[in-house]
Formats: structure tokens, C-alpha cells, sequence
């Protein structure tokens, strides 16, 4: 049995930090604006697999942190969490919503109508697209 349900801040960083950063402090995947954040897990038999936070500014998105356990990629759980995700945004009277896409996922997001929008930036090491879709 699968289920998207939201959950705390705290849930979310474990596997933020073993998918993301696993070679940082557990600190390095805090956010300082967690707690304002809406958080979402999805569960496979009660066991979070995936997770993702959206922060919310007048009528723009952020997810971001969208994290998937290494043995649980490619299964669809994911693209599940976001399609979720987005459509709760919606729901929440976004018009626009968007991350910081790592250069390597950008086809990933283009495949849910994302587009990319600037030039490239780097935090962490990493390089990153920003995306975006009107919704």
C-alpha cells in the first residue's frame, strides 16, 4: 500500500541528507524556513521513501529538498510525490511554482512541463537550473 500524506520537518531530513548531501553535516540539509514549509512524504507499507517541502510566497511555489531513496528511484514514487505536490499548490491558490534543479535532473522536470528560466548557478558545489511552470 502506497500513501502521500504531509508530515513534520524533521521527517524529511534523512533522506534529504543521505540522497542529497550525504557527505555534509545533518545541519546542511536544514532550512532555515522549515518550519513555514509544507512537507510531504510518500510511504510504501507505513516507510517514507520520498520527500519534498514547498514553501509558499503570495501566489509563487518553491519546492525544493525532493529527495528519493537510492533503493527507490526509478519506481515512480517520485514523480508521484511532485505530481501531489503540485496539484496541492494549485489547490493552495499558486499560479506559478518552481525549484532549483540540479543539472542532471533539468529532463526530469521538463518531462512535467517545467522549462528552464536564467543561466546556470551553483550553491554547494552543484550546478543548478532554475525551472519553472505556470500552473
Amino acid at each position: 500500500m502506497t500513501e502521500i500524506k504531509k508530515i513534520n520537518k524533521e521527517d524529511t531530513w534523512i533522506i534529504r541528507h543521505r540522497v542529497l548531501w550525504p557527505d555534509r553535516d545533518l545541519d546542511y540539509i536544514k532550512l532555515e524556513d522549515d518550519e513555514r514549509g509544507f512537507h510531504y512524504g510518500f510511504f510504501i507499507q507505513d516507510k517514507l521513501v520520498s520527500v519534498i517541502s514547498l514553501f509558499i510566497e503570495k501566489d509563487s511555489a518553491q519546492f525544493r529538498k525532493f529527495a528519493t531513496l537510492h533503493g527507490e528511484q526509478g519506481k515512480g514514487y517520485g514523480s508521484k510525490l511532485l505530481m501531489y505536490t503540485i496539484e496541492e499548490a494549485k489547490r493552495l491558490g499558486v499560479n506559478r511554482i518552481w525549484c532549483n534543479a540540479r543539472i542532471d535532473k533539468a529532463d526530469y522536470y521538463k518531462k512535467f512541463g517545467f522549462s528552464t528560466k536564467g543561466d546556470q548557478l551553483e550553491k554547494g558545489g552543484q550546478k543548478y537550473y532554475i525551472m519553472e511552470k505556470t500552473l
